[in-house]
C-alpha cells in the first residue's frame, strides 16, 4: 500500500503539519502527561489516554519503532495551577486519614487497571515522579544561576528569562489570565515554582532536602526532567489535555529551553485533546460526582464501550458525555460484535496493502487521527457480503491495530457487564428466559408473563422483537 502521509495538528503552531520522526535510528518519542494520583480517574481523565492509544497504535500501524513514556505524578501538583494551595497528595492523605505514599500505590494501579480495560497499550515506561526527585533538583541547580530566584517560599522561574515565554499558549494575555497568585516576592504573575519550601512549622508526608531548603519540586519541572532524561531533547511528540497548553506545558518549555540554551521547545510537536464535558460543563474531580469507569461497570456498561464513544468524536473536538451518547455507542459496539461473532470460522488470508477498506483507514488516520472516519469504514467492510470471511478477519486485525476494540476477541457475553446491584446471574437469567419461552409455546401467557415481570423486578429488560437480536439486557 502507498501509505498516507501523517499528519499531525501542532499546537505550537496552530496548524496541521506532516510528521516525519525527528531520528529515524531512535524511532519515535513521545511523553504523554500522565495523572496525579490522589483519586479516581474520572472518564474526562482517561479520554486523553485513549487519544495518546490512538496516536501511538496509528504511529506503529504505519510501521514506526515507537518510545512511549506516560508519567505517573504522586507529588508535587497544587490544588490548582497556581504557585499557591495544598498538595493533591498531602490534601488526600490528610481527608481521608492515610498514608500519602499508600494514597499514591492505590490510584497508580487504578488508572493501570483502567487502562488495561479500556484496551490501552502499555507505554514503553510509566515513570513515577517521586523516582526522579534528586535529578528534578540537579536539573534546578543547572538552570538557577542564569533563570530562577529564591524567595522565602521557595525557588522560582524568571517567565521573562526566556525567549518567546507563553508561545504555545497563543498570547501573554492568554496564560496571564488566573495567574496572578498571592505569592510574595514573585517579580512576575506568570513566574512559578520550581521549588516549594515547606512553610516553617509544618512537616509534609512528601519532602525532601534541597539548596533552597526542606520541601518538594514543583509540578511543572517533573515533566521536563522525565522526559529529558528518558528521551532526550529534542523529541518528537508530546501530548496531553488541552487545560496543559495554557500553564503546564507553556512552564515545561521554559525550562526545557533554559536547560538546553535554545529556543527550542522540547519536543517537535505538541498535542493536545479536548475536553469531555458534561451539561454543567468540564467534568473534573473538584466538581465532585464526578463519573470513573468503574462507576461506568458498576451500571453495567462495558469499558470498550466508552472507548468507542471517545473514537466517534476527533479527539481535538469537545465530546459531550450523556446516558444517551453512552447507550448509542454500545448499541454501535453490539452491532459491530454481533456482526464478527456471526462470521463462519474460516482462516484468515492476507489483506493486501492495496484493498480499498486499508486505504480507506490508512487515510482516515493519517488525517490527524480521524477515527470518526475510519469508524464507518469498519462498518462497511464488517458488512461487504463481497469479502470473503477470510479477507475480513485479516481487516480485522488491521482495524483492532488501530482502534483498538478489540473484536477479534470481544463477544456477546463479555459485553453484558454484571451491575454492581444486579441479584440474578446472567445463567440465573437465561434459565428463567428459556423458562418463559416454554410458557409461551404452551400459549401459557399469565406465567409467560409473570416471569417477564419478575425479570423487570430484578433489573432485567427482557427485548423481545429488538431489532439487534438480544434477548436481554441488563438495566442501566
Amino acid at each position: 500500500m502507498n501509505a498516507a502521509p501523517l499528519t499531525l495538528y501542532n499546537s505550537i503552531t496552530r496548524s496541521l503539519e506532516r510528521f516525519e520522526p525527528l531520528d529515524a535510528a531512535k524511532g519515535v518519542r513521545v511523553y504523554s502527561c500522565g495523572p496525579t494520583v490522589y483519586s479516581d480517574p474520572h472518564l474526562g481523565n482517561l479520554r486523553a489516554y485513549v487519544f495518546t492509544d490512538t496516536l501511538s497504535r496509528v504511529l506503529s500501524w504505519k510501521g514506526n519503532r515507537l518510545t512511549h513514556v506516560i508519567n505517573i505524578t504522586d507529588v508535587g501538583h497544587l490544588t490548582s495551577d497556581a504557585d499557591a494551595g495544598e498538595d493533591k497528595m498531602e490534601a488526600a492523605a490528610r481527608k481521608q486519614g492515610l498514608n500519602a505514599w499508600d494514597i499514591s500505590r492505590h490510584f497508580a494501579d487504578v488508572f493501570r487497571r483502567n487502562l488495561a480495560d479500556l484496551n490501552i497499550r502499555k507505554p514503553t515506561q510509566m515513570p513515577l515522579a517521586t523516582d526522579y526527585v534528586i535529578k528534578m533538583i540537579a536539573f534546578a541547580q543547572a538552570i538557577a544561576p542564569d533563570h530562577c530566584y529564591e524567595i522565602e517560599s521557595g525557588l522560582y522561574f524568571d517567565s521573562r528569562s526566556v525567549p518567546d515565554y507563553g508561545r504555545l499558549a497563543g498570547s501573554q494575555d492568554d496564560i496571564g489570565e488566573g495567574r496572578i497568585d498571592p505569592v510574595e516576592g514573585k517579580r512576575h504573575p506568570q513566574d512559578f515554582a520550581i521549588w516549594r519550601k515547606t512553610p516553617a512549622g509544618e512537616t509534609r508526608q512528601m519532602e525532601w532536602d534541597s539548596p533552597w531548603g526542606r520541601g518538594a519540586p514543583g509540578w511543572h519541572l517533573e515533566c521536563s526532567v522525565m522526559s529529558s532524561e528518558l528521551l532526550g531533547l529534542p523529541f518528537d511528540i508530546h501530548t496531553g489535555g488541552i487545560d496543559h497548553r495554557q500553564i503546564h506545558h507553556v512552564n515545561e518549555i521554559a525550562q526545557n529551553q533554559a536547560h538546553c540554551g535554545c529556543a527550542d521547545s522540547g519536543a517537535k510537536f505538541w498535542m493536545h485533546n479536548n475536553f469531555l464535558v458534561d451539561r454543567d460543563g468540564k467534568m473534573s474531580k473538584s466538581k465532585g460526582g464526578i463519573a470513573t469507569l468503574d462507576a461506568l461497570v458498576g451500571r453495567g456498561v462495558h469499558p470498550l464501550a466508552y472507548r468507542l464513544m471517545c473514537l466517534s468524536a476527533h479527539y481535538r473536538s469537545e465530546l459531550e458525555f450523556s446516558p444517551d451518547n453512552l447507550a448509542a455507542a454500545l448499541t454501535r459496539l453490539k452491532r459491530l460484535v454481533m456482526a464478527v461473532r456471526a462470521l463462519p470460522l474460516s482462516p484468515a488470508t492476507d489483506a493486501s496493502g492495496d484493498d480499498d477498506y486499508l486505504v480507506q483507514l490508512d487515510a482516515a488516520v493519517s488525517d490527524d487521527l480521524n477515527t470518526p472516519k475510519a469508524l464507518p469504514v469498519l462498518e462497511a467492510m464488517v458488512a461487504d457480503k463481497k469479502l470473503t470471511t477470510g479477507r475480513k478477519l485479516a481487516l480485522l486485525v488491521h482495524f483492532d491495530d488501530v482502534l483498538g476494540l478489540d473484536l477479534l476477541n470481544l463477544t456477546r457475553d463479555a459485553l453484558r457487564v454484571r451491575p454492581a446491584d444486579a441479584t440474578l446471574t446472567p445463567e440465573a437469567i437465561e434459565a428463567r428466559l428459556a423458562e418463559r419461552k416454554q410458557a409461551r409455546a404452551d400459549k401459557d401467557f399469565a406465567r409467560s408473563d409473570a416471569v417477564r415481570d419478575e425479570l423487570i423486578a430484578s433489573g432485567v429488560e427482557v427485548m423481545d422483537g429488538d431489532p439487534l437480536g438480544w434477548d436481554w439486557k441488563l438495566n442501566l
